[in-house]
């Protein structure tokens, strides 16, 4: 796995891991790194199975196997201590890192996440996952935008979601890739576990996401010891793209005002 470190370089910087959704790849968090780097040594990386991480994926692959992945390549990077933001999946993946390397783990951001996949997005996904079987590729790929998206921003960036399309396509992640990774996904519970989550945890969702309800955010803060509810009004699934003014500072903020606990748990 190859990891992309942005930003500060000195040995003893704060170092802040982003971590992609089911698409998997660094390039999601282009529209952070200006905000981010000035304050953080930022680590961007392709997950297994994905972009320049091509492999194919075990059967059985889970939730434990991708923070392990993680938390190894970070290591051999010399990196032990860190807080990790991460999207959707990205965020399951450091609720997990946080469970199984609790000294590690400073601090975790949680972006459209959830405890236990709810009803809804499990219907989400079965549509997602129809279209990629039954139809192809192509059709997968069209559809994403729309589970990402708000309307009137999709309607304002046509040409960019058409170029984004066609790449999409040629490097996509395969299917049984993007199974697995799915069905890990969804199979994450962390609800036996949420009391063993001691970190700050930051859940920041949009209220009109329509892949994942706002609501699993604010359970998703209420279970943990230390979590806490941040809410957009806009953006969608990824308004990390479509706000990403509004949710930069957002991230920041919350970042200064829990950074002394963090150092103090260290």
């Amino acid at each position: 796995m190859q990891l992309d470190m942005h930003g500060l370089t000195h040995a003893d910087a704060p170092t802040l891991v982003l971590s992609s959704g089911l698409g998997g790849v660094a390039g999601f968090w282009q529209p952070q790194l200006a905000a981010l780097t000035p304050h953080y040594r930022v680590v961007t990386y392709d997950q297994r199975g994905t972009g320049r991480s091509a492999d194919t994926l075990p059967e059985g692959y889970s939730m434990a196997m991708m923070a392990r992945e993680l938390a190894d390549a970070l290591a051999r990077h010399g990196i032990t201590r860190y807080d990790i933001v991460g999207h959707a999946l990205g965020g399951l993946i450091g609720l997990q890192l946080a469970l199984d390397y609790p000294q590690q783990v400073g601090r975790v951001v949680v972006i459209n996440g959830w405890l236990a996949l709810s009803d809804h997005t499990a219907r989400c996904f079965r549509v997602r996952q129809d279209l990629l079987m039954h139809v192809g590729v192509e059709a997968f790929v069209r559809a994403q935008p729309l589970f990402l998206y708000p309307a009137e921003w999709l309607a304002q960036h046509q040409t960019r979601i058409t170029a984004e399309d066609a790449h999409h396509v040629t490097h996509f992640q395969g299917m049984e890739n993007l199974l697995r990774r799915l069905h890990a996904l969804k199979s994450a519970d962390f609800r036996p576990h949420a009391a063993r989550i001691t970190q700050p945890v930051l859940a920041l969702c949009s209220q009109d996401d329509l892949l994942v309800p706002w609501s699993c955010s604010a359970q998703l803060a209420q279970a943990l010891p230390n979590g806490s509810l941040i809410e957009m009004a806009w953006g969608g699934h990824a308004m990390s793209v479509t706000d990403s003014d509004n949710f930069n500072a957002l991230l920041l903020q919350w970042l200064a005002e829990t950074a002394k606990p963090a150092r103090q748990a260290s």
